[in-house]
């Protein structure tokens, strides 16, 4: 089987591309893995072929999807009324050139009402093109990476408090191992064609991640509610209007409820999702 992913110079492709690698050697399967990539000579670390793929040159993804049976497509980072295309684009290449299956990363959150909904309406108009696309499917709804917050350790240790919107709304999170792992066997095992898969482990609220890094890291760290107003004007104060807005649809979309969604990640996976107790104690252990 010859299986593409698109994007594979992102964190998720990488995480996608790593983990098919795994399972090929623990399966001893004949898999020939093909990244796409915008720009090819950023990715030529990742050991397997890498082809042009921007979601913006249809006929250049025509001619990288040429002898490809399945493709994972990687949601694009552009703003909605460009995403769309774009991912209509890719799904076109894709029948032109005789792919067989595509598997697309989509993602949970607020469908209406907050500033990540735009996001999620685009996400789910694609989901429609890639079931009416007429080859085998099947979609993955990502819950929240917990990376972000790990990363901005840092930060919130400046400010000695997490800060957001979320409240008590519980949140689905998920690693990009963890996805890139059950993304790796919904590629290659035809059991799950058709699925429409939410993949995030066990939910938790502001306090509950504000307790794990306090443990791990041995921080004093406290949750501090804001108002959705305030949050969005300080997310976009450090990040700009497009990506602060997204930020704080996000955790308006949490307190609401929208990430706190029943988890299909044991079906897609085969296994159950890493633990969150498992993943922060990995964390501290010694390196």
């Amino acid at each position: 089987m010859k299986i593409a992913i698109t994007a594979a110079n992102g964190q998720l492709g990488r995480a996608i591309i790593r983990a098919c690698q795994a399972l090929q050697r623990e399966q001893g399967s004949n898999l020939e893995l093909i990244g796409l990539a915008r720009s090819p000579d950023k990715a030529l670390d990742l050991g397997i072929e890498v082809r042009p793929g921007s979601y913006d040159e249809p006929q250049q993804l025509r001619r990288s999807l040429q002898g490809v049976d399945c493709l994972l497509l990687v949601s694009g980072m552009d703003a909605p009324e460009q995403r769309i295309q774009q991912h209509r684009n890719v799904i076109e290449a894709a029948k032109s050139a005789g792919v067989k299956k595509i598997v697309y990363t989509s993602v949970q959150g607020a469908e209406t009402s907050t500033s990540f909904s735009p996001i999620i309406q685009s996400n789910r108009q694609t989901e429609q093109d890639v079931r009416e696309s007429g080859l085998e499917w099947v979609i993955g709804r990502n819950g929240i990476y917990i990376e972000p917050d790990i990363d901005y350790l840092d930060s919130y240790k400046q400010l000695g408090a997490i800060r957001n919107s979320a409240a008590e709304g519980r949140c689905g999170y998920t690693t990009r191992a963890e996805l890139g792992y059950a993304y790796a066997r919904l590629l290659i095992e035809p059991s799950h064609n058709g699925q429409t898969y939410n993949l995030h482990g066990e939910a938790l609220c502001q306090q509950q991640l504000v307790d794990y890094l306090n443990q791990t890291f041995d921080t004093g760290l406290t949750y501090e509610p804001m108002s959705d107003e305030a949050f969005e004007a300080d997310r976009q104060q450090e990040l700009g209007e497009f990506v602060g807005s997204i930020i704080a649809g996000i955790y308006q979309g949490i307190r609401l409820g929208k990430s706190d969604n029943p988890s299909q990640f044991e079906q897609a996976a085969g296994r159950p999702h890493l633990s969150w107790d498992s993943y922060f104690a990995a964390l501290a252990a010694p390196k």
